[in-house]
């Protein structure tokens, strides 16, 4: 379902809360589903709306990404869904949730507290992520929905915020001694520096050239480094 350019998802009227679902009808007095633990069945059925939110989002892109058309990519009626995620903001968030941890257990072995902190093995494993194009695609799409949702602005701001964190992290084991806004700031230079490097990388924006990845290394490396 298409919305109007530049306006973002409108609001969707909630179905009713499906009788069949397995962790029961609701039983709040305000009528929304009671949330208990979502025990082994429950995330799998999470995860499974997640995948077609990123179907959704990468395939037709971010003003299709409605709660009603992830419904129907998953095969699901539009009242489990919002069981599961009520609003499409935290739909957006949850996907970026998980985009996010499932860098950061590709990244575990490099920044795991005991590890050596090791500067060019880090830079390098996160631009080789950016080998996936459907994960360029995706973060696109994203950053296009939160320059008209503030609600999903919200959500990316978080993720970034996490990301920043993991990099100042890094820092703080690399060069203890950095001032702590020191450190600060030259994660945040970092994540968008990398970050920017994927529209041109990618070819979305510019074309990828030998020279300027050796550039980009080069300055990735001296924000980390002395």
């Amino acid at each position: 379902m298409s919305t109007a350019a530049g306006t973002g998802p409108g609001p969707e009227t909630p179905e009713p809360f499906p009788a069949d679902h397995p962790t029961g009808p609701p039983d709040h007095p305000t009528g929304k589903p009671a949330r208990r633990p979502p025990g082994r069945k429950g995330a799998e059925r999470r995860e499974a709306l997640l995948d077609a939110a990123e179907g959704v989002l990468v395939a037709e892109g971010g003003p299709e990404l409605t709660m009603r058309a992830v419904a129907a990519a998953a095969g699901v009626r539009l009242g489990h869904l919002q069981y599961y995620f009520p609003t499409h903001a935290e739909l957006v968030a949850a996907v970026l949730e998980r985009v996010l941890r499932r860098s950061a257990e590709r990244l575990a072995p490099l920044l795991a507290p005991d590890a050596a902190a090791d500067p060019a093995a880090l830079v390098a494993a996160l631009l080789a992520e950016q080998e996936d194009a459907r994960l360029v695609r995706l973060f696109a799409e994203v950053w296009a929905l939160a320059a008209r949702d503030a609600a999903v602005a919200g959500a990316v701001r978080g993720f970034y915020d996490d990301y920043r964190e993991h990099v100042a992290a890094f820092l703080a084991r690399l060069r203890p001694g950095l001032p702590q806004a020191e450190r600060q700031a030259r994660a945040g230079v970092f994540v968008m520096l990398v970050e920017g490097a994927s529209l041109f990388r990618s070819g979305v924006a510019g074309t990828r050239a030998p020279d300027t990845d050796e550039a980009l290394v080069r300055t990735a490396l001296e924000l980390l480094g002395p």
